[in-house]
């Protein structure tokens, strides 16, 4: 059973790994050609393709020049993000034995890094799957990664440990990098939602929803879950399966 979650924009490089090791990441060439692009951005450049303030385009510039350096700190992936998903995750509670779970069933999609295993050693960057990046042939990052990653995904789900399922819990903008028909193909693929009640509908509350995966991804990495039936007993914040919203290749959680 395999899940994938997206990343965060902000990074806490404090908190320690229990696992006592780390392990480097994947698609390296690939880290390496984007940054040859990137590092060849003006700063004002790099504030238009990535619609961000000046400051932080400044930032994004230092980091992608600096970046192969060792002036840039390192973490581990599922201890640096720290966005709502990830405080949700709340991995500083982990154990040795959770972050081995983790490593071996979730993946993180990533704008630069491809795929990330939660204990791959990362820097801090910023790089969102929905930049328009244009090079070569490629017209975002979409393009670019999409064959890869689904290549990828498709050889983890086959490694990872019990049913042989993808659990999509990642936002549609980093899900949608992988050809998730492709993949339907040979496993089942499972997409998690959660929604609140407003009035006599269920509509999802995008601040909510993502603590809420985070919440999610915790409760199945403590409690060692393989088997996707499993899942539906999550109950953590008032969230409940709901089985007349859920199909089989969708869950749905509400609550109010």
């Amino acid at each position: 059973m395999l899940m994938i979650i997206s990343p965060a924009k902000t990074l806490d490089f404090t908190k320690e790994n229990k696992a006592g090791y780390s392990t480097n990441t994947i698609f390296n060439n690939e880290i390496k050609e984007l940054i040859d692009v990137l590092d060849k951005y003006t700063i004002d450049d790099l504030s238009k393709l990535m619609k961000i303030s000046e400051k932080l385009a400044e930032e994004n510039y230092d980091r992608y020049q600096k970046f192969f350096t060792d002036e840039i700190e390192c973490k581990e992936a599922l201890l640096a993000f720290d966005g709502a998903v990830y405080k949700g995750i709340d991995s500083k509670t982990f154990n040795c034995e959770d972050l081995e779970y983790a490593q071996r069933n979730l993946r993180i999609l990533s704008g630069l890094y491809g795929v990330i295993r939660p204990l791959d050693m990362i820097k801090e960057y910023r790089l969102e799957m929905g930049t328009k990046l244009k090079f070569k042939t490629y017209k975002s990052l979409y393009n670019y990664w999409e064959d890869k990653l689904t290549n990828f995904i498709l050889k983890e789900i086959e490694s990872s440990s019990g049913d042989k399922v993808l659990i999509n819990i990642a936002s549609n903008e980093y899900s949608k990098v992988l050809d998730l028909k492709e993949i339907g193909k040979k496993y089942k693929v499972i997409n998690v939602d959660f929604k609140e009640k407003r009035g006599e509908e269920y509509k999802v509350v995008g601040t909510y929803a993502k603590k809420a995966r985070g919440l999610l991804v915790n409760h199945i990495i403590k409690n060692k879950i393989v088997n996707v039936e499993n899942i539906k007993a999550f109950n953590k914040e008032e969230y409940v399966f709901n089985s007349e919203l859920s199909t089989d290749s969708e869950f749905i959680f509400t609550r109010g």
